[in-house]
């Protein structure tokens, strides 16, 4: 019997450390039970402080909470920033700008970095090319692309110029494309000719193609490709551009579109599996300053920090911890192409070794599958490299099974690293419940 078909029966509790609670931004529950004991006696002036300490406002608000309309509460609505802005402007002039934001490490191994400096260029020559093609403020913008750093750049160019972006994952078919099309009249689609997984190139323009046609996205006025790959792609003219058109002459300087705290920020619908797609709006103010403080919080972050959130741009996840969390909180993280099985299935763990990871954040249904590969293949089994990097481990998106559990702590993270188990949903924008690090006795 493996060790994922056993039944454990696991009833030990882990403590943090006490380097850990030393250490951790909130240093034992003695320090987690002072933070709920401000917000239950001033819930408005706790958020207050947060949102004043976490974001770079360009109009302060006066108001944190407007309940006149409930259950449509709106949070700083009077105040006013840009999303992007808080994400890479707010670094310039400061040691980060300076720092690698992003490590990507490409399908076939190839790895790029990119500063936080370099990071908004590539972001504001982008939201040039958007703004030179008429999209402005309150436009809807549809994203189909592969997890490479031009996936993030078209979210943050998006909410740099303001527009609301809704971002389709690549495994989707056409007809979910043209679903979320029509019913976010989108007036772009920002896509990729092909994506890269497990050495093959698999087609993304062809499906975006082929959801136009089926009728309703005639809101669609233009098509911007990224050329991921040398192969040619059906190009439609007058309609369709790569981004290297879409670049040309632009300035790598773009002034951030201010907009209210209550604007849409991202438009991300749940995966139709009960009905209809439906889709899930997110302010700009609210969204960002949890996904900032859950950063902080539950991955304890500090400036040192190597961050590796494995999930894909298309999920909430990849919104939150991958394209805003980590670049507001001035994180390098790594963003990764493919799956974790090719070339083989020690790929997670030979990262982790490479770019020398301290906080990792992955699914059990991952943690599963590699379970499974090293019963069979001794070879990728995580006990072959150096992950002595790790401090913090996490899980995400449906709850992850005592053994699987056991197994991730003793065989990755060393039976020294925490691990956050995190539960939320595509609706609350991040974290609901989790454990925090340096405070909470941990049960699998």
């Amino acid at each position: 019997m493996s060790a994922i078909e056993s039944v454990l029966v696991e009833n030990r509790v882990f403590p943090p450390s006490e380097a850990t609670v030393k250490a951790a931004r909130i240093g034992g529950m003695p320090a987690y039970q002072a933070l709920c004991d401000e917000a239950e006696k001033d819930f408005q002036g706790f958020w207050s402080k947060r949102a004043k300490e976490n974001l770079v406002w360009a109009k302060p608000f006066t108001q944190v909470l407007d309940e006149s309309n409930k259950p449509f509460y709106r949070w700083f609505a009077d105040g006013e920033l840009n999303a992007s802005a808080n994400c890479l402007d707010r670094h310039i002039g400061t040691p980060t700008e300076n720092k690698t934001a992003i490590i990507f490490e490409a399908d076939g191994g190839e790895v790029t970095k990119v500063t936080f400096k370099e990071l908004l260029a590539r972001v504001s020559q982008f939201a040039n090319g958007l703004k030179a093609h008429g999209i402005k403020k309150g436009d809807r913008v549809l994203i189909y692309m592969p997890m490479t750093v031009e996936g993030v750049i078209a979210m943050q160019a998006c909410a740099r110029i303001g527009a609301t972006h809704s971002v389709v994952f690549g495994g989707f078919s056409a007809k979910a494309v043209q679903e979320r099309i029509a019913d976010a009249g989108a007036v772009a689609v920002i896509t990729a000719n092909y994506q890269m997984r497990g050495g093959k190139e698999l087609p993304l323009k062809a499906i975006v193609d082929e959801g136009i046609a089926m009728g309703g996205c005639e809101s669609v006025k233009n098509v911007f490709v990224y050329e991921r790959s040398k192969t040619a792609c059906n190009m439609v003219a007058g309609r369709d551009k790569t981004f290297s058109q879409l670049e040309a002459g632009q300035s790598t300087e773009c002034a951030p579109e201010i907009v209210n705290a209550e604007h849409p920020l991202f438009i991300l619908y749940t995966s139709g599996s009960t009905g209809k797609p439906k889709g899930v709006q997110h302010s700009t103010g609210g969204y960002l300053l949890w996904a900032k403080m859950t950063m902080d919080w539950t991955f304890d972050l500090k400036d040192s920090d190597v961050f590796w959130c494995t999930a894909d741009i298309g999920w909430i996840t990849g919104h939150t911890y991958v394209a805003y969390g980590p670049l507001a909180a001035g994180a390098t993280q790594i963003i990764f192409e493919g799956v974790p099985t090719y070339p083989d299935a020690g790929r997670f763990w030979q990262m982790i070794e490479r770019h020398k990871c301290t906080i990792f954040y992955t699914a059990p249904t991952a943690i599963r599958s590699l379970i499974k590969a090293s019963e069979t293949n001794e070879k990728v089994h995580p006990k072959n490299w150096d992950l002595t990097s790790l401090r913090i481990m996490g899980s995400v998106g449906e709850p992850i099974n005592p053994e699987a559990w056991m197994w991730y702590y003793k065989h990755v993270g060393g039976e020294r690293c925490p691990i956050v188990d995190t539960f939320w949903q595509t609706e609350t924008g991040g974290h609901m419940i989790t454990p925090l690090p340096g405070a909470t006795p941990l049960v699998p």
